[in-house]
This record gives structure tokens, C-alpha cells and sequence, in this order.
């Protein structure tokens, strides 16, 4: 902890004499802050104040850092975070436009850390066009003295995260080091979360499939909800790759005692992704199943309209032999050929359609 100490104090000389901390309207933060709290010895200073008085009290003190956190801020009101901070522009453009593939990048004395964030989205019943997952961006800058969140998305707010973190003063007192697993561990939380709900969802569009009241509709429900799982794919599978990172490589922002904690986050991951995976697979098949009981209903309705059609062709030959205009037809003058015909194709009629039922057609 000393040596992390040092560089913040290190950090700190090098910023007095770099950027002028007095002068507020360098740093036009603007409505996007959402928090800017100061902690020492991870107990939180009552109040908020302006990022730069935070700055100043923290790197006065030589000790604690500043929390800001930002939702979808503007160019303008990120740069003047980056001038206070000293941000590398290649990280502030990435948090500004956002659509980044998680990552970890280090600039110099900063970390930036990108997160791909979950949701999911209630409904009272899956359909063709349910969304199921919602996605979001969580971007993470680390420095000596500060760390800052940049959120992209209507979710993923870490306001219950500060405050479990603000109940344990232990884990703030290890400093950004602690905040950065912290958020690590809450967005693979909710990839969980996330997960364990849609499997509920599989496990009804399972049941509907297998019950006896197949619906034709239930391919689109299945293929709605492959293309949220996909979804969710693309935003927890590459998670594996910073999280790896921040557990095996070294790195002067990061306490070496906090790599055991990620590589516990990676492992939750693996399960996650594990998971998805077989959650793909499972969909597979339950689509398969249904196209096949499908194709079987369609040749059930195919067997029962070929033996009505073999029962209908009965009176209907009969009848065309007797609509021929010939003056010498058999029974044609009887009085009672009428009804023996009438009594013939019924007869006819009943045995087809007695031996079509024997045989499961009908």
C-alpha cells in the first residue's frame, strides 16, 4: 500500500504543476454527473462537491480519491473531465461514442476498462417480437487518486453498489483498486442475473413446445428468444479477455492482492458463458423438435384429407357412371335401383371409411 501511496502523492506533484486546479470553468462537467464523492480511509466525506475541490482536497491529503460518476456525458462535457484527470484522448473518444468491445487499456498512470452491462427486460409473456435483453456500456477510468464511471444505457446504475461499498469502509480503504473489482464483480452479477432468467424463459417456450397444444407460432418465439441469447453472447463472452487480464498481468494501478479476486470474477464468467452456450444448444434442439412435430401434424392432416378424398371418390364414381346419357344401364328401369344404388355407395363409403379408422388415418 505504501508504494501505491507514493504514486499518488507522484501523480499528484506532477498535476499542480500542470493543470491549475482553482480555476472551475477550465473543468465544464456539466448535468451528466450523476456523483463526485471523496473517500479517506474508505469512509465517504459527507456532501458533494465540484470535481476540481474534490481533486484538490484528495491530492492535498496525499491519501484517499475522488468517485465521479458520469451517464452519457457530451464531447464537451467529458473533455473537461479529461483535461482535470489528464485522460488520454484515444480513451475519451472511446467513452464518448461508446459501442466498444470490453476492454483493458493503459495510458500512461490511467486505466481504462470498458464493460459491456445486462439487462433484462420483464414480460408478461415471450412472443415473436419480445426483447428479452437490453445492453448497455460501463466505461471504467483508473488512476492513482481517482476513479471515474462513464454508463451508456438506461441501466446498470451502480448507485447500490456504492452504497454496499460505502457499508464495508475495509474495501474502499484499498482504494480504485477495490472500486474497479467491485464493478467488475456487479456486471458479471447481472450477466447471472440475466441468464437465470432466461433460462425461465426457455424452460416455458420447452414446455409449450412439448405440450399437446403445439402452436405454429411457437418457431417465432424460439427464434426471438436465440436472437436475444445471441444478444447476450456478444455481451458476456468477451468479458473473458480484460477480466483475464486484470487477473495475470501486473499492473502499477492495481493491487497484486485484488488479481485473486478477479481471476473469482473470470471463473463466474466462464460459468456464464458456459451456460449460454448450452442454452444455444438447448434452443437448437428444442427447434428442431418443434419443426419435426410440425412436419408430423402437417402429415397427419395430409393422411386425413387423402382418406376423405378416397371415400368422396366413391359416390362420385358411381354417380359420373350413372349421369352418362346410355339407354341400356343396368337397373336403369328397375323401380328400386335408385335406392339400391344410394344403398350400395353407402355401404362403400362406411367400409373405407371403417378400414381408414382401423388403420390410424382417420
Amino acid at each position: 500500500m505504501s508504494v501505491i501511496r507514493n504514486l499518488r502523492r507522484a501523480v499528484g506533484r506532477a498535476y499542480h504543476r500542470t493543470v491549475d486546479l482553482s480555476h472551475p470553468a477550465r473543468s465544464p462537467l456539466g448535468n451528466t454527473v450523476e456523483n463526485c464523492v471523496v473517500y479517506f480511509d474508505g469512509v465517504r466525506r459527507p456532501g458533494d462537491c465540484p470535481a476540481d475541490e474534490a481533486l484538490r482536497q484528495v491530492r492535498k491529503a496525499g491519501d484517499g480519491f475522488v468517485w465521479i460518476g458520469l451517464h452519457q456525458p457530451g464531447e464537451a462535457e467529458l473533455a473537461g473531465v479529461a483535461e482535470l484527470f489528464g485522460l488520454h484522448p484515444l480513451a475519451v473518444e472511446d467513452a464518448v461514442h461508446a459501442h466498444q468491445r470490453p476492454k483493458v487499456e493503459r495510458y500512461d498512470d490511467v486505466l481504462f476498462a470498458v464493460f459491456k452491462t445486462v439487462c433484462y427486460v420483464e414480460h408478461e409473456e415471450l412472443t415473436a417480437t419480445s426483447e428479452v435483453v437490453d445492453t448497455g456500456e460501463l466505461m471504467v477510468f483508473v488512476g492513482a487518486d481517482f476513479v471515474i464511471t462513464i454508463r451508456h444505457g438506461g441501466h446498470g446504475s451502480l448507485g447500490p453498489l456504492r452504497e454496499a461499498l460505502e457499508a464495508a469502509p475495509d474495501r474502499l480503504a484499498k482504494g480504485p483498486s477495490a472500486v474497479l473489482h467491485a464493478i467488475a464483480d456487479h456486471v458479471v452479477d447481472d450477466c447471472l442475473a440475466v441468464s437465470d432468467a432466461v433460462q425461465n424463459d426457455i424452460d416455458a417456450v420447452e414446455t409449450a413446445v412439448f405440450s399437446q397444444q403445439t402452436s405454429r407460432g411457437d418457431a417465432g418465439r424460439i427464434y426471438q428468444l436465440k436472437r436475444e441469447l445471441l444478444e447476450l453472447k456478444r455481451a458476456v463472452a468477451p468479458l473473458d479477455r480484460p477480466l483475464r487480464t486484470l487477473a495475470t498481468r501486473p499492473m502499477p494501478l492495481i493491487d497484486p492482492a485484488y488479481q485473486a479476486y478477479f481471476r473469482d470474477v473470470a471463473d463466474h464468467l466462464d460459468r456464464i458463458t458456459e451456460q449460454i452456450t448450452s442454452f444455444d444448444g438447448l434452443l437448437d434442439s428444442i427447434l428442431q423438435a418443434h419443426l419435426a412435430q410440425v412436419t408430423v401434424a402437417q402429415n397427419e392432416d395430409m393422411r386425413k384429407i387423402t382418406a376423405w378424398a378416397a371415400i368422396v371418390a366413391v359416390p362420385t364414381m358411381v354417380c359420373g357412371v350413372y349421369g352418362m346419357n346410355f339407354e341400356h344401364m343396368p337397373e336403369l328401369g328397375w323401380k328400386y335401383g335408385y335406392p339400391l344404388v344410394l344403398g350400395v355407395i353407402a355401404v362403400a363409403c362406411l367400409t373405407i371409411h371403417r378400414a381408414f379408422r382401423r388403420n390410424g388415418w382417420l
